[in-house]
């Protein structure tokens, strides 16, 4: 990659001379510019334009309408990110801006001061920044190169757009198909050298939310090799049915498998990971927020999680073998003799373990079961708001009903119509064919389960509102409004009265939503966290298998905080089970995820097997050289130690990485990263 000159004087300097070694004597300033704006510039001139000469462009009513009707899930699915794109960079001068597959601009927002400049060059809607129309600009080079740009100042092709200096990303539908573009536009004086990872991220945060509504009535495995991106934009998505035939994959996914799209069709869950897809299922039915290690089938370690709609979906036994590939047809009309144990039902009673904050808001909760009372759950990220409302659900007299559960703060404000009422097929483009019934209504005779609903935007509080009250529901595309009959659980890490004297959230919802309050008290709280921890690791390890904690990690547990709550120690547990090995029952401090036992404080000494090194690894090192080591110690470089160390440990236990790294009192993942380093 070229070097950018630091100042912008300096490189605008740069640019000119570029300029004239390419349109006056016909040179390539390969030095001067970045690979992908001598490309754009190749294609424009042999697509004949001229840089001196821009032809004025007529802006379509008509197709700015077409293009919006023919793009409507992009744009529903984009316009709260470029709302939010536009308040990070409001008052620099500068503007938000999407465009479709062909160039054309959908939807602008921008500073008032920079707009007059927008409009002289017809950075406006209906108006197509191909590029073939418009020289190399960011949107149009963008889709040409299939990746993101900076295009700045006299990097245009066209000397007219030379005060612009621009940012895009191009996105992709869930099939991969490149279907927009994203930008920021501005002055080329008001430069911002993180524009471009905003627009990065932000093109990101789109196409996850295509994805996830493509394949809304699939299971979603989310994966990653770090545990910490399980959750944020850096997670891999794979959609998978329930026999686990893979129907769709981000493009994260694709470089984490080493896959093809086009592979896709030929491959199943089972060729790919070694946990049963059944046993996923199940431990995902138990606890939504379950993180598991697995492995690939080429070794790699991954930490997954799967969510989605499991109401129909098999456990082991059924339509997968013992390994989790899918069995043949004349395999699956035979009858399972040996289908995975259901999970115990999850109840207000099972919830009780002897803290006394947490049994009465259970005793609160079991007096309303039955009754018309909305319930409304207080407490911290973790704290297990969720938990609660399925156990409520599960106590009732509508536990065979639906528990269907609503994030709030994800929904854009464009799709609450459709996700809330559902629609009619061919409601609108993009619409499924067959249709979608909404969550309400999927909610009818259960329990309907209203998540952080706090975060709720007011411009969506007033539409929640009105379906709150006149309880029914009138698909989109349709003139029949079906009743329904629903429990309504809420809940909110926020004080919601604070919110509503701050103006954030609506007093009339607040009082529709708020029959019974409950407050969850966080972990750090509760004097029963020693029974919680250990139900907590039973029902992980499974009837089969007794795992306990050692006397330090359990000391280590009560002491530490745990901001995350309950799904932070849940969290723990399950990364560290998987870490065990298969003859191992006692949970030790290397067996926890890093960052937690960093929080934690120091591990452990380790005691030795007959014949290991000491436990102190600086102690090791000596231990093993003798006088060599000492003299080492003296005269070499501590990284050389450790290294030394390391290879003398591994030879010593002939490769067995567990048993290296209980022998230097580290976990394997820092075994793991020190060898990669090395």
């Amino acid at each position: 990659m070229m070097q950018v000159p630091f100042s912008l004087e300096a490189r605008s300097a740069s640019l000119e001379e570029a300029r004239a070694l390419y349109f006056g004597s016909g040179e390539l300033p390969e030095s001067l510019l970045e690979q992908s704006v001598l490309r754009s510039w190749e294609r424009c001139r042999q697509a004949g334009l001229d840089p001196t000469r821009l032809n004025t462009p007529d802006p379509s009513q008509r197709l700015l309408t077409e293009a919006r009707e023919r793009n409507r899930t992009l744009m529903s699915h984009a316009q709260p990110v470029l709302e939010h794109l536009f308040e990070q960079i409001r008052n620099s001068h500068s503007m938000v801006i999407l465009a479709d597959a062909r160039g054309m601009i959908l939807q602008t927002y921008g500073d008032a001061d920079f707009l007059p400049q927008a409009d002289q060059v017809y950075l406006n809607p209906g108006v197509s920044w191909h590029e073939f129309e418009r020289g190399t600009n960011a949107i149009g080079t963008a889709l040409a190169e299939r990746g993101a740009v900076n295009v700045f100042g006299f990097e245009h092709f066209y000397q007219g757009n030379a005060f612009l200096t621009c940012s895009a990303s191009p996105i992709q539908d869930a099939q991969g198909r490149l279907i927009g573009v994203l930008d920021i536009s501005s002055d080329y004086r008001a430069y911002q050298r993180h524009s471009l990872g905003l627009v990065k991220m932000s093109s990101r945060i789109i196409e996850k939310r295509l994805f996830e509504s493509e394949f809304a009535h699939q299971g979603l495995l989310s994966f990653h090799s770090r545990p910490d991106h399980v959750g944020s934009l850096c997670e891999a998505l794979l959609a998978i049915t329930p026999d686990g035939e893979l129907v769709g994959a981000d493009q994260t996914a694709l470089e984490l498998l080493a896959l093809r799209r086009e592979d896709l069709p030929r491959r199943d869950y089972g060729m790919l990971f070694d946990l049963p897809l059944g046993t996923l299922i199940d431990r995902a039915r138990r606890d939504p927020s379950s993180l598991l290690a697995i492995s690939g089938r080429n070794g790699e370690r991954f930490y997954a999680r799967l969510r989605g709609n499991f109401g129909s979906m098999q456990v082991a036994g059924s339509l997968l073998d013992a390994r989790g590939e899918r069995l043949q047809p004349r395999q699956r009309s035979e009858p399972a003799s040996t289908t995975a144990a259901p999970a115990a039902r999850l109840t207000l009673k099972s919830l009780s373990t002897g803290d006394e904050r947490l049994q009465a808001a259970i005793d609160k909760g079991t007096r309303v079961l039955g009754r018309d009372i909305p319930i409304l759950i207080q407490g911290e990220s973790g704290a297990g708001k969720e938990m609660f409302a399925k156990a409520f659900h599960n106590s009732g007299p509508r536990a065979a009903g639906a528990f269907v559960a609503l994030n709030c703060a994800a929904i854009p404000e464009t799709l609450i119509e459709s996700e809330l009422f559902g629609y009619s097929g061919g409601a609108f483009t993009g619409a499924r064919k067959e249709g979608a019934v909404g969550k309400i209504q999927q909610a009818h005779g259960g329990t309907l389960f209203l998540d952080e609903i706090g975060d709720m935007p007011l411009s969506l509080q007033a539409r929640l509102l009105r379906v709150l009250q006149e309880r029914c529901v009138t698909p989109l595309g349709t003139n029949k409004s079906i009743p329904v009959d629903i429990t309504l659980v809420c809940a909110t890490h926020r004080r919601l009265k604070e919110e509503v004297a701050r103006g954030s959230f609506r007093e009339d919802l607040y009082y529709r939503l708020n029959g019974l309050c409950i407050n969850l008290p966080s972990l750090r709280e509760r004097s029963d966290i020693d029974r919680l921890i250990e139900k907590l690791v039973r029902d992980e390890a499974g009837p089969d298998r007794l795992v306990t904690l050692s006397h330090k990690v359990t000391e280590a547990f009560l002491a530490y905080r745990w901001p995350g709550n309950i799904r932070q120690l849940n969290n723990v547990i399950k990364v560290a089970i998987a870490l065990l090995d298969d003859d191992e029952d006692v949970i030790e401090t290397w067996h926890l995820p890093d960052d937690i036992f960093e929080e934690i404080g120091e591990m452990a000494p380790v005691p030795p097997a007959a014949g290991a090194l000491p436990r102190n690894a600086a102690c090791s090192a000596m231990a093993a050289a003798g006088p060599a080591a000492a003299a080492m110690a003296s005269m070499g470089r501590l990284e050389e130690i450790e290294r030394d160390m390391i290879q003398r440990t591994l030879e010593a236990e002939n490769g067995n990485i567990s048993a290296a790294a209980r022998r230097l009192g580290i976990s394997r993942n820092t075994l793991y990263r020190k060898l990669g380093r090395f």
